[in-house]
């Protein structure tokens, strides 16, 4: 069974940074597309970031972009979200994805999914 685990969530003031952490069970993790998401109560879950399986290509948000950053450390297995410049409308439950094949980068075509952490931005 594939795990998923997120940690790094919290409370944070506006302006601040967090680092948001996925912790997998994959062993072959490097050839997965990864993703974070966010939800907040009565929405939809949105996009926030994504990469490629080789790394090379990663798509963000247009009202995240320049403020977070996705990376993966596939020895380790695991994927982050740096994010900076947090904003109150950054609040949300944030959830990790993988996929085998990601397509795209809509929520229904990611396979495996993790608990979600939340992180509340303080204004």
């Amino acid at each position: 069974q594939v795990q998923l685990v997120e940690s790094g969530g919290g409370l944070v003031q506006a302006g601040g940074s967090l680092k948001l952490s996925c912790a997998t069970s994959l062993r072959t993790f490097a050839g997965y597309t990864v993703a974070w998401f966010r939800q907040v109560p009565g929405k939809e879950r949105e996009f926030v970031a994504g990469m490629k399986w080789n790394g090379n290509i990663a798509a963000y948000a247009d009202s995240v972009k320049g403020r977070f950053t996705i990376s993966r450390d596939n020895a380790e297995t695991t994927l982050y979200l740096q994010m900076n410049g947090l904003k109150f409308e950054d609040t949300g439950v944030y959830f990790c994805a993988v996929d085998p094949f990601g397509r795209t980068w809509a929520a229904p075509q990611f396979r495996y999914w993790g608990q979600g952490t939340q992180v509340t931005v303080s204004s």
